[in-house]
């Protein structure tokens, strides 16, 4: 009769845990198993917007491409003209005024004007400059939707996990409670008790350390959420429409997808910028001009004692750029060398995230290649093996430490499922970010 306790507790362990093994089957992009305490839970896509409206660093990037663009607006006004005030001719003898008709008390203005066009190519350069860093925001908001997905990828998982490793333990729990009741009536052996009673406390420490994971990204993701961190339980993962339908017309080439990411066209603003540097390098050549008015009262009279008129000077100045060779023309060659520089770093950038695009979609291919010899064959054969070693050990042909290894075996090769239907995930988010298809 003791013997059929533990037969129906083992009987339950396979029941239950063939439930578990077809619900980690299932699809984990469609659906993860529910909880009825989850109110109302947050959606993926309205945490990222509200994690992006509430961004810090894109104020911080607003108020620099502000602060450029102000900047660019002053740097091409002219410059504020000088007043120029003195005294010229007096005499040194008396220090009168009205004494030599060539003493004199002058008042002038002097307006310095741009070189060429320079003054509104340094706006144009400033504005492109300030785009440049506006376009930023796009980026950080990519990073910041990158960044979420992936806690809320690996927080599907852990929570994935957990519910099968809880499982398992309420199942060793139950066979540790009819194993505890035989063998006070003497109808069990100690060693299997203290095996099953070992397998519950590897559990625990299962749960414990799953939980410390879930805790860990809770708290990365308060950077971007706040309190709300932990209140989130992902139940479903991405559905990734976008990605999907840029595969499905099977692309040969992903330069044109990899051109319009936010990266290159911070980029190419730059290059836009520097090849405004190289106009305002070639305005140097320009001749810089100046003018200069100024208005003399004198209080003196002339010899024949008539009043001596007041005198009114003009002046033009001009500056001759004749020696451009150690000025002028290096400053053409550095500028033009900062044109070739940003065309090649986004050329590198391409290569780079061309090389990132190739290496993810074939971690995408194996990874599914592998998840789905998991859900026909391997996890087939463990729940095989499990059953057989159950009927062994009813029939007194094994013992029940051979059992519990088999069903650990079982529950490593489901979390070993589950952990790559998340690692298909991240390689899906991984290439969601490289060409900017959430």
């Amino acid at each position: 009769m003791h013997n059929n306790k533990i037969y129906r507790a083992l009987g339950m362990v396979s029941l239950i845990g063939f439930a578990a093994s077809s619900w980690a089957n299932s699809e984990p992009v469609n659906t993860l198993q529910s909880t009825s305490t989850l109110a109302a839970p947050a959606t993926l896509h309205g945490l990222i917007d509200w994690a992006v409206e509430h961004d810090v660093a894109q104020q911080q990037i607003q108020y620099q491409a502000d602060a450029i663009s102000e900047m660019g607006i002053a740097n091409s006004q002219l410059m504020d003209p000088k007043m120029k005030v003195g005294i010229g001719g007096l005499p040194v003898d008396s220090f009168a005024f009205d004494e030599d008709p060539m003493t004199n008390i002058s008042v002038g203005l002097m307006q310095q004007f741009g070189r060429g066009d320079s003054l509104s190519l340094q706006q144009k350069q400033s504005q492109l400059q300030a785009e440049s860093v506006r376009k930023q925001a796009d980026v950080r908001k990519l990073d910041v939707t990158k960044a979420i997905t992936t806690s809320w990828i690996e927080l599907a998982y852990l929570e994935q996990s957990h519910q099968l490793i809880k499982q398992n333990q309420d199942l060793f729990r139950e066979l540790t409670r009819y194993l505890s009741t035989n063998y006070g009536v003497g109808a069990s052996q100690a060693q299997d008790l203290i095996q099953a009673e070992l397998q519950v406390n590897k559990i625990d420490e299962q749960l414990q350390s799953n939980q410390q994971m879930q805790q860990r990204l809770r708290a990365q993701l308060s950077e971007w959420l706040g309190e709300q961190a932990w209140q989130v339980k992902p139940q479903a993962y991405p559905q990734w429409q976008a990605l999907r339908t840029y595969f499905a017309a099977s692309p040969q080439d992903h330069y044109p997808a990899l051109a319009s990411h936010p990266s290159i066209q911070v980029a190419d603003e730059m290059i836009k910028s520097n090849e405004t540097g190289v106009e305002l390098a070639n305005e140097s050549y320009q001749p810089q001009f100046g003018v200069e008015v100024m208005y003399a009262h004198r209080q003196a009279d002339r010899m024949d004692g008539s009043p001596a008129p007041d005198l009114v000077s003009a002046f033009v100045t001009l500056d001759l750029p004749l020696f451009t060779e150690k000025r002028q023309d290096k400053k053409l060659s550095a500028a033009q060398h900062q044109v070739g520089a940003a065309r090649t770093q986004r050329d590198l950038m391409l290569r780079q995230m061309n090389a990132q695009v190739r290496a993810a979609a074939i971690d995408r291919d194996n990874t599914q290649q592998r998840l789905d010899r998991y859900r026909s064959t391997l996890l087939k054969q463990a729940k095989e093996k499990t059953q057989a070693v159950e009927r062994g050990y009813q029939n007194n042909t094994s013992q029940l430490d051979e059992y519990i290894r088999a069903a650990s075996e079982e529950l490593t090769l489901e979390l070993e499922q589950a952990r790559l239907a998340a690692d298909l995930q991240q390689a899906n988010n991984n290439l969601a970010y490289l060409l900017n298809k959430y």
